[in-house]
């Protein structure tokens, strides 16, 4: 890994990051879990918090897909996802739901838009909890034009976290 330039774990951890908090409400897979630790080690996210029954390391599947980003990138549990919003809050962060609603922004025009922000994503099959929707400052939502009209929740902290990040 030297010849790519990479940091080590312990670099890493110590690095700059970007003012982003990611929070998983109630996400089942536990390769999701570890997909996502993966792609907030690569977006250089400053936290990631678990909520309700969304699996926590060490767990044999969620390293397979994390490859060593579970030592890299900060995160904590929460009970609830109301408790996660609430740490989020405290520490000056706007709540930005990430969920098909009434009233979203459109992730085109959200990224930049707010200079600290916890973005909360949702369980694979429901989605955001309506518990976190209340909660939320904002509602974001990727523009699709498929048959589907969803995307892996993995997959979307991915898209989401790019544009966030690249403006």
């Amino acid at each position: 890994m030297d010849e790519l330039g990479r940091p080590s774990a312990e670099e890493q951890r110590a690095a700059p990051k970007h003012p982003l908090i990611v929070i998983l409400d109630d996400v089942r897979s536990m390769q999701n879990v570890g997909s996502v630790f993966r792609t907030c080690d690569a977006f250089a996210v400053e936290e990631l918090y678990l909520c309700g029954y969304t699996p926590q390391p060490p767990h044999r599947d969620i390293h397979k897909t994390a490859l060593g980003a579970t030592d890299t990138v900060a995160w904590r549990h929460f009970a609830t996802v109301n408790e996660a919003i609430a740490a989020a809050r405290a520490k000056g962060y706007t709540i930005a739901a990430v969920e098909q609603a009434h009233n979203s922004i459109s992730l085109t025009g959200a990224g930049g838009r707010y200079e600290r922000t916890a973005l909360v994503f949702g369980n694979e099959v429901t989605g955001v909890s309506d518990a976190a929707l209340s909660l939320a400052d904002a509602c974001i939502e990727i523009p699709q034009w498929g048959s589907k009209h969803s995307l892996n929740v993995s997959v979307t902290v991915g898209v989401v976290l790019w544009e966030m990040v690249r403006k």
